[in-house]
């Protein structure tokens, strides 16, 4: 995908992709391409965003989409720190053999994203006014799916990242940001290097029960 894109392609992307497909579809992509994407798309994704539900309509939400080379230099660097951190006993316990492969995967591309993340051209966070000294989460991750579900439609691929908050102070006033509007995610988005799909799911007849739960062990695996 060209990153010259004309204002008529860019309202047409994603317009005619079904709901339930993109529902369905719609995975973490963080394997991306360093292709500049240009800030009409970033716009569109961010307006799906403003279409999320918020109590008494407050929409309190704030997107800044950082695209500056050295500024994404900063923030991969302090993110990487925190990822490679908080990974450690994941890495070492993947030295066994009989670690489950799926989990491996999704470890190594986690890995790859803090190693890459400067390269991704777009880091979009997600902030919001604080209601009561606490952050709007029932706003902001409504929000942040839309997001991820546009990036799907238009053909950008994204992930959900909120490893940036173990530097959260420092990278909000980079961004401008205050204690009353803190950042609460962020989603690296560019032209995807993969493929969306289908992602693993549990039949949902393992989780759906009518009324209350009946004689079924509800567990965390």
């Amino acid at each position: 995908m060209s990153a010259v894109l004309s204002d008529a392609e860019v309202d047409a992307l994603g317009e005619r992709l079904p709901l339930l497909e993109g529902i369905r579809t719609t995975r973490a992509i963080r394997r991306l391409k360093p292709d500049p994407v240009p800030r009409a798309l970033v716009r569109k994704i961010c307006e799906a965003g403003t279409f999320a539900p918020s109590g008494g309509n407050r929409q309190p939400w704030f997107f800044v989409a950082v695209m500056d080379a050295e500024r994404r230099a900063f923030i991969a660097q302090r993110y990487r720190e925190a990822f490679h951190s908080y990974i450690a006993t994941a890495v070492e316990a993947a030295k066994d053999p009989n670690y489950p492969d799926r989990k491996r995967r999704n470890m190594l591309a986690a890995i790859h994203l803090a190693d890459h993340l400067h390269e991704a051209p777009v880091h979009l966070f997600v902030a919001g006014w604080t209601r009561r000294g606490e952050p709007q989460y029932q706003a902001l991750y409504p929000a942040i799916q839309n997001i991820l579900l546009a990036c799907r439609a238009v053909g950008l691929g994204a992930s959900l990242t909120t490893v940036h908050r173990a530097h959260g102070e420092e990278i909000d006033a980079v961004l401008g940001l205050s204690a009353d509007t803190p950042s609460c995610a962020m989603l690296p988005i560019g032209w995807p290097a993969g493929r969306y799909g289908r992602p693993p799911r549990k039949p949902v007849d393992e989780v759906l029960f009518f009324d209350r739960v009946e004689g079924a062990a509800v567990s965390r695996s």
